[in-house]
């Protein structure tokens, strides 16, 4: 049952991916008619929303873009940061949305970034501690089983986190959607289209990435409480 789910999230995964490369690529090449920069538009949305002690800066690397709320930078990559492209505006308004989350205490955020210095440490441990876990509770048949929970327990942790970051992500989305269209920067019905669609397609990357989550949570967890009940 584990396996075909496996295989079903990681060609579901893989077809996700591809399609949003894909999304980001078109709109990449469809121009803005407003012939702002990921940049300007950036700094717009974050003056619009009275925050100005925010930094808009240009990160290497593609796709890479992200909102640090530790040194409240909203950081672009190279292609979000000079484009003039319909993607280039959503992706920017959609980290600026970040920003906005942060600037108004928005819940989920608070939640998600309360739970990254535990997360960060159990990420970092899951694989080693599942895989020792595992063997010593073959060896033991089910006898040893501490490491192997305490691997699950960490899985468990990341899984929730994945879940978090869901919320987080779609309410960033909903932000810069509805700023482009009140403040002009998508100023044709196929621009807001063509933004929402790249944006929707970025969110599913998330929602892929947390049910695999799950799908290897249950997985470790049936091998735990399968092996006590032997």
């Amino acid at each position: 049952m584990y396996i075909i789910l496996f295989v079903g999230i990681m060609i579901v995964s893989f077809v996700v991916q591809w399609r949003f490369k894909n999304k980001f690529k078109q709109y990449s090449e469809t121009p803005l008619s407003s012939g702002l920069s990921g940049k300007e538009i950036a700094q717009k949305m974050l003056n619009d929303n009275g925050i100005y002690d925010v930094q808009v800066i240009s990160v290497d690397g593609q796709l890479t873009d992200h909102y640090n709320p530790q040194n409240k930078t909203v950081n672009l990559s190279p292609e979000v940061y000079e484009g003039r492209s319909v993607a280039a505006a959503a992706v920017a308004a959609h980290e600026c949305g970040h920003a906005v989350q942060h600037a108004t205490a928005y819940s989920w955020l608070q939640f998600r970034s309360a739970m990254v210095p535990v997360v960060g440490f159990a990420s970092k441990l899951t694989s080693w501690i599942l895989m020792a876990g595992v063997i010593m509770f073959a060896i033991s048949k089910g006898g040893n089983y501490w490491l192997l929970a305490i691997g699950v327990g960490a899985l468990a942790i990341t899984t929730v986190f994945s879940f978090i970051t869901l919320p987080v992500e779609f309410d960033a989305s909903n932000r810069a959607l509805a700023w482009l269209n009140t403040a002009g920067i998508t100023h044709s019905r196929e621009e807001h289209d063509g933004a929402k669609d790249a944006l929707k397609w970025a969110a599913m990357t998330y929602v892929v990435a947390a049910l695999s989550a799950l799908v290897t949570l249950l997985y470790y967890a049936s091998i735990l409480m399968g092996g006590r009940r032997d």
